[in-house]
């Protein structure tokens, strides 16, 4: 359904044309994840939901994936006003493999 945008948020990974907010390195940080499992779970992960802002009408997406030692992590992203890829928030759903 999302394999469009999806290919084109995993083209800015691999092009290094990604910028992390605050929060996310903050998040990354409490939830011991590296830069590394971050851009895995984009380039291997799923868009679950696309969520839309009611004020600015932007599109967030939501991506499930997996860090290297296996735990379920969500990826909050969007495509900025620039092409970059904005990665907002991160967070762990408790889940290990």
């Amino acid at each position: 359904m999302f394999d469009r945008i999806l290919k084109k948020i995993q083209e800015r990974i691999g092009a290094r044309q990604y910028v992390m907010t605050l929060h996310a390195e903050e998040e990354m940080d409490d939830d011991g994840l590296a830069i590394t499992d971050i851009e895995n779970i984009i380039l291997i992960g799923k868009i679950i939901e696309r969520q839309k802002d009611s004020v600015t009408s932007e599109s967030k997406y939501l991506i499930k994936g997996r860090t290297w030692a296996g735990d379920e992590v969500i990826v909050v992203t969007k495509l900025g006003p620039t092409g970059k890829l904005i990665i907002i928030t991160v967070y762990r759903t408790g889940e290990h493999r």
